[in-house]
């Protein structure tokens, strides 16, 4: 039987390296075909090719977690003079941007500020088959919620690829601030509302992340919106006036659009995969994602690459991942197999979840953050997961900055939440960092959840994670959804 059970484990990986090796190839000839191929070839340190292109005097504030990001957003909705501009996967009219004493409800702050400014709103229009959700259904009667007696407008974006759909998150105010992320104002599938402290509370944890952002780069947000906007709706909105520099930060926004889905972007755009593509192969010290899957099998062969042949001994890989995905579970632990055995035991690759402790009881808090940082150099945050739905067939915005300042700054506040520690006490080397705290915290932490210990700290080395995991479903869920 043991014998057995070995051969139908190697037929397995087998089988899954040679899906996912035709689903990599379907991806050259598809973007061969549309003149993006250079998005999976892409080599150097530099930013994505074509338009927008980065933009210089950028003032850029990440903010992490609900309880932070959402206040703030309030705040420069209420402070809208002209016009308010939003995509959303999904809308919760009745969510608490703000919570406590005095509660701001999205529904009553957009509509009070409909009656003086223009609030336009664009969606995703729904699931057109009741197998996934939001349904076309309910799309349609949060519309009816959220516009009812008031001059909000609301637009349903139905040109998706078969199977996808609209996922960016982004809010545009006076073409003078932009927030791009991961936060979506609904409590579908989870309150967004969670503080960087994630005490155990009835909702699951939440943990996410946005940016705001000031300055030229807003331009590139904003004629985003103006296009989808045109293409769903057919009204034109006047042209954006350039905002004037607010800060020193250069920024590049990014975005992905499928083929043939909007006329004026005939060709679609894939420069998150470039990106992506472009930094993980000229990683040289370590790599850090935090992301809400992991199972694209063009980002698992760069990973892979790097950990066969890694830049130095010390390089190092680490990732932080729901411990429970809402969907493609096994997806994510094929290819974290896949990457544990490319390491080969040498110790560069650590997967790692988050757990809100409440005495002897801990429960999962849901990481729903799209954040890479590589070699204390290079950031990129927005909505695009590490999954074939964000990266060639959804509508997905992130930006990127190579800007160091910036991404120590926000891997010291990342690292600083999920250690439970101030940003000062996390180690100035993140090699270090790695080797001295997330190793042996996860490690313990893990031995402690395994006996039924209560936990201690936060992180988790993620369970489940073998060279026996499951290989075969994720390059099979692949082709199911990629067409």
């Amino acid at each position: 039987m043991r014998r057995l059970r070995e051969a139908l484990l190697s037929a397995e990986w087998m089988l899954g390296g040679a899906i996912s090796d035709q689903i990599s190839r379907h991806h050259h000839r598809r973007l061969r075909r549309i003149g993006w191929e250079h998005a999976l070839d892409a080599s150097g340190t530099g930013w994505a090719t074509g338009e927008p292109s980065p933009r210089t005097g950028n003032a850029v504030n990440i903010m992490i977690d609900g309880a932070e990001a959402l206040p703030i957003m309030a705040n420069e909705l209420a402070a809208a003079r002209s016009h308010i501009h939003m995509t959303n996967w999904f809308l919760s009219p009745d969510f608490d941007l703000v919570r406590g004493d005095q509660p701001v409800v999205l529904r009553h702050l957009l509509a009070e500020l409909a009656e003086r400014v223009d609030v336009r709103i664009l969606v995703w229009a729904g699931a057109p088959l009741p197998l996934f959700q939001p349904s076309r259904r309910a799309v349609r009667k949060m519309r009816e919620r959220l516009t009812r007696e008031t001059r909000i407008q609301c637009g349903l974006d139905a040109k998706e690829r078969p199977m996808h759909c609209h996922h960016e998150k982004t809010i545009v105010i006076d073409d003078r601030v932009a927030f791009v992320g991961g936060i979506d104002l609904t409590s579908q599938s989870g309150d967004r509302f969670d503080s960087v402290r994630h005490p155990a509370r009835s909702a699951i944890g939440w943990h996410d992340a946005t940016t705001r952002i000031e300055g030229p780069a807003v331009i590139d947000v904003a004629e985003h919106f103006r296009m989808r906007w045109h293409e769903v709706t057919g009204e034109q909105l006047a042209p954006v006036s350039p905002p004037q520099p607010a800060g020193d930060v250069e920024l590049q926004v990014v975005r992905t659009v499928p083929e043939h889905i909007y006329t004026a972007v005939p060709c679609g755009d894939f420069r998150v995969l470039e990106s992506y593509t472009r930094a993980i192969r000229s990683a040289q010290r370590f790599i850090y994602l935090e992301n809400q899957f992991l199972w694209s099998p063009e980002i698992a062969c760069l990973l892979r690459e790097k950990l066969v042949n890694p830049p130095t001994s010390a390089f190092r890989v680490l990732l932080v991942l729901p411990s429970t995905p809402k969907s493609g579970n096994d997806d994510t632990r094929g290819v974290l197999a896949e990457l544990i055995d490319a390491d080969g035991d040498k110790g560069r690759i650590l997967a790692c979840a988050l757990y809100a402790r409440s005495g002897s009881r801990a429960d999962p808090i849901y990481v729903h953050a799209k954040i890479g940082i590589i070699d204390d150099h290079w950031l990129t945050l927005g909505s695009a997961n590490l999954n074939e739905h964000s990266l060639f067939n959804d509508t997905e915005m992130n930006i990127v900055a190579h800007d160091p300042e910036l991404a120590v700054q926000t891997r010291k506040r990342l690292w600083a939440e999920h250690l439970e520690l101030p940003p000062s006490q996390v180690p100035a080397d993140p090699i270090r960092a790695i080797d001295e705290l997330w190793k042996p915290i996860s490690k313990e932490q893990l031995e402690r959840r395994s006996s039924g210990l209560p936990l201690t700290h936060r992180l988790v080395r993620l369970p489940h994670v073998s060279r026996r995991t499951r290989r075969i479903l994720g390059p099979i869920n692949g082709i199911v959804v990629d067409g």
